[in-house]
């Protein structure tokens, strides 16, 4: 029980709190694929108002059919424009979202006023829609849209459930001969249908959420790792030139990891790179982020050009050359493991200007951190 409800407290949480940047770069991408496949789809409903033409339908469906494709095809085509430059737009999930639900509900009150509200509500094809545009969400890997989406489409459905019955008045049945009669159960039970689509949805979107975070999570320290260099590094440097903004890349190494492990054994190793991450991260700054790429091997994002970047580094390598690892293991039986680094810089646009060019000139002044003696800073070969 007590796990049941950690869970749902977590999933509550994880809906409510703004995602990790990394589940928000791939929700971009998803938002594109949305894009393309609304777009597509739109163009393919025009065959529906099409065959009604052809096969001798009513003349009023055929044009609101014809309207609304129409005029859902050229508002796709604008969604797609603006979904060609991910995350430029940060309201675009939520403005594609709210025109699909709300276009949907202008088809069926289009329908309710040209032919009756009867033939809206029991119209199941166009009902249909409110489904797969809430469904359409866990694309974009934000529990917030769902939630948006959801409540958005019960509201406009349940409006227009409302106005119609109010049309027909408390006594009157609510019917047309080519649709039958509404039945109100039948209504309260799609909404309900909405709701649990919704809930379903919000718990896929959490899954999809927690499984990004753990592979782009370090299980030892907590640090996201190399699928963080990889996703969103990239983009970070790509803002910072567009800003004007020197970022400084540095790759750090723990000297001697080796000879710990080997002498005090894995554990022993695991709590050193544990308290050099304690202890650098408590100096690190939010935007400084750290990463661990490697066994012992960590990067590090400064906000600086290389000069300030060098003294903050150097800063640090204090700081953790003053911090000394202590295990106690037992009363009387005191130990102290000296943890130091070594780090090689490299600067955005200067050394490079993507991840590739700046790992390799880090690694390089890494190198020779190393063979100059360790537990140094370079900046220049």
């Amino acid at each position: 029980m007590e796990r049941l409800r950690n869970f749902w407290r977590e999933l509550v949480s994880t809906l409510r709190d703004r995602p990790d940047e990394i589940v928000l770069d791939i929700g971009a991408r998803g938002e594109l694929l949305v894009a393309r496949i609304r777009l597509i789809v739109t163009v393919l409903l025009m065959l529906i108002p099409l065959v009604n033409f052809v096969a001798g339908g009513r003349w009023s469906e055929t044009v609101i059919g014809f309207a609304a494709t129409g005029g859902g095809a050229a508002l796709s085509l604008l969604w797609l424009v603006l979904a060609l430059h991910p995350r430029r737009y940060r309201w675009l999930p939520y403005a594609t979202s709210a025109s699909d639900i709300t276009m949907e509900t202008v088809v069926m009150v289009m329908v309710a006023v040209t032919q009756s509200p009867a033939a809206s509500l029991n119209t199941v094809v166009v009902w249909t829609c409110y489904p797969v545009s809430i469904f359409a969400t866990a694309l974009r890997n934000d529990g917030r849209l769902t939630i948006f989406t959801g409540l958005l489409a019960m509201a406009e459905y349940g409006l227009l459930v409302a106005w119609a019955f109010l049309q027909a008045g408390p006594h009157a049945a609510l019917w047309s001969h080519d649709y039958g009669v509404v039945s109100l159960n039948l209504q309260i039970q799609r909404l309900v249908v909405m709701l649990v689509l919704t809930v379903l949805t919000a718990v896929v979107v959490y899954r999809i959420q927690r499984l990004v975070l753990q592979s782009g999570t370090d299980t030892l320290t907590g640090l996201p790792n190399r699928t963080y260099l990889v996703h969103r590094v990239p983009l970070i440097l790509d803002r910072s030139r567009e800003a004007g903004v020197s970022i400084t890349l540095v790759i750090v190494d723990l000297d001697n990891f080796k000879r710990i492990n080997e002498e005090h054994g894995h554990p022993v190793g695991d709590r050193a790179l544990r308290h050099f991450v304690e202890t650098l991260g408590d100096a690190l700054a939010d935007d400084e982020p750290l990463m661990r790429v490697g066994g012992e091997e960590f990067v590090v994002l400064l906000q600086r050009s290389m000069g300030p970047a060098w003294e903050r580094m150097e800063a640090l390598r204090e700081r953790v050359e003053a911090h000394p690892l202590v295990l106690e293991d037992s009363p009387g039986d005191r130990r102290t493991i000296a943890v130091t680094f070594s780090a090689g810089l490299a600067s955005c646009p200067q050394d490079g200007i993507d991840v590739s060019h700046l790992m390799r000139r880090a690694d390089a002044r890494l190198l020779k951190a190393k063979q100059t003696g360790r537990n140094r800073v370079v900046a220049r070969e």
